[in-house]
């Protein structure tokens, strides 16, 4: 019997439940960063509880960076991360990559607290996380603490710059976090692509299902074009399965939608890959840009999907100028393989030679860059900003009649 192309979250959990706890050894599939898959949703009389507690509590009102990383947090993609950072795990992933415990983490997971929203909440304190005023979660308070944002934000970024988008996010903040663990008490609301919103339990539920053992992730904040079909592809040729789990959470004004960016996607998975071997859910973290330091976040959240690889190719979550070409691969190397636990796919930049009539990278294609045929974002947002149709060996054309559609629709709108 055929298995489906796709599956959603109703499909894999039609009454709710999810999977919890799951450990080292509990499968075949590799286990989840730190041996166990964090699930911090309440239920039964812990919920009830909770939820009677809530009048007498603080309310905190997230920002959309803090409400995606606790949709993360809660549902292990951030394993083995229970809630936001204290100050001990934070001061050591911004000086050495790793928790207090030793185990590598490249990046703060924080909550951050206008001071005056802050009076009176301390070590101890019991605090409600709240989404456009609706109760999300409860927060112990393990730790109150002030931080220089500079200093993060050069650890973290490489750079204190604020036309970094990642850094003008960090300096309007503030520098005052909470951390503690959190614990989910209602569902999380709505939204875009409820159907791919698969949680590290459904994805390896799924993997299972389909008999994968080794799986390769690809991430993505962009459409998917030639280059990226071509080092999927390759990468697919060695494991048994694709996960393509683009990022759904906040991104550059200027990046492509992301409604946009999942019709791409879904008909490109459509009429050009294996659907048995293929898997599309979304993730719902925000986007960084933090360049090399994200790579390794993006990898570690990847093994707690189940995959067991993970394509790292050229500037990976970088912006601007601010990277080395290739230094998201090169900083696997400070860690030993077995302490991510995951492996990185290290591939060449792809392009489309004309000489060679096919898709190559400067490994495989001894032509010069003449021959090669290859956009940066910011001229493909320029061709489709000017209506221009993008040419079919960067891109197939049903991705290009997506693309050019929403540009015009949007161009349309802002004409009114």
């Amino acid at each position: 019997m055929s298995l489906p192309a796709q599956v959603t979250a109703a499909e894999l959990h039609p009454n709710g439940a999810v999977e919890t706890g799951e450990r080292s050894g509990a499968s075949e599939l590799i286990a989840p960063h730190g041996g166990t898959l964090v699930d911090r949703q309440l239920v039964g009389e812990p919920l009830l509880a909770a939820r009677a507690a809530l009048p007498g509590l603080r309310h905190i009102e997230l920002d959309l960076r803090a409400f995606a990383d606790l949709e993360c947090i809660a549902t292990g993609v951030y394993s083995p991360l229970s809630g936001f950072m204290g100050a001990a795990d934070y001061r050591s992933v911004l000086s050495e990559m790793r928790l207090a415990n030793g185990l590598p983490w490249s990046i703060p997971i924080t909550l951050s607290i206008a001071q005056d929203a802050a009076e009176g909440i301390s070590a101890g304190s019991q605090i409600a996380l709240t989404w456009r005023s609706q109760p999300l979660a409860l927060m112990r308070v393990d730790d109150r603490f002030a931080v220089d944002l500079h200093e993060e934000a050069v650890q973290v970024y490489g750079t204190a710059d604020t036309d970094h988008p990642g850094v003008a996010a960090l300096m309007g903040r503030g520098g005052l976090y909470l951390g503690g663990p959190i614990s989910l008490i209602d569902r999380l609301p709505a939204r875009e692509f409820a159907d791919l919103r698969l949680t590290p339990s459904q994805t390896r539920a799924e993997f299972r299902r389909r008999g994968w053992r080794s799986i390769v992730a690809f991430q993505t904040r962009n459409p998917i074009h030639r280059a990226h079909e071509y080092l999927q592809k390759t990468a697919l040729e060695a494991v048994d399965g694709l996960f393509v789990n683009p990022l759904v959470g906040a991104t550059k004004d200027d990046d492509v939608p992301a409604a946009v960016r999942m019709q791409s996607y879904q008909v490109i998975l459509e009429r050009y890959y294996p659907a048995q071997r293929t898997l599309l859910g979304v993730f719902p973290a925000a986007m960084r840009y933090a360049g090399p330091r994200e790579a390794i976040l993006h990898a570690l959240a990847r093994k707690n999907y189940g995959c067991t690889h993970f394509i790292v190719g050229r500037d990976h979550a970088g912006v601007g100028n601010y990277y080395g070409t290739y230094a998201a691969q090169e900083i696997f190397a400070q860690f030993a393989p077995a302490e991510l636990g995951i492996t990185p796919v290290k591939l060449e930049h792809a392009f489309y030679c004309t000489v060679c009539a096919q898709m190559a990278t400067a490994k495989t294609c001894p032509h010069d860059r003449s021959e090669h045929v290859h956009l940066s974002g910011t001229a493909v947002r320029g061709m489709l900003q000017r209506g221009e149709q993008l040419p079919e060996r960067f891109t197939r054309p049903e991705v290009a009649r997506i693309l050019a559609d929403a540009y015009a629709q949007a161009a349309s709108e802002v004409a009114r």
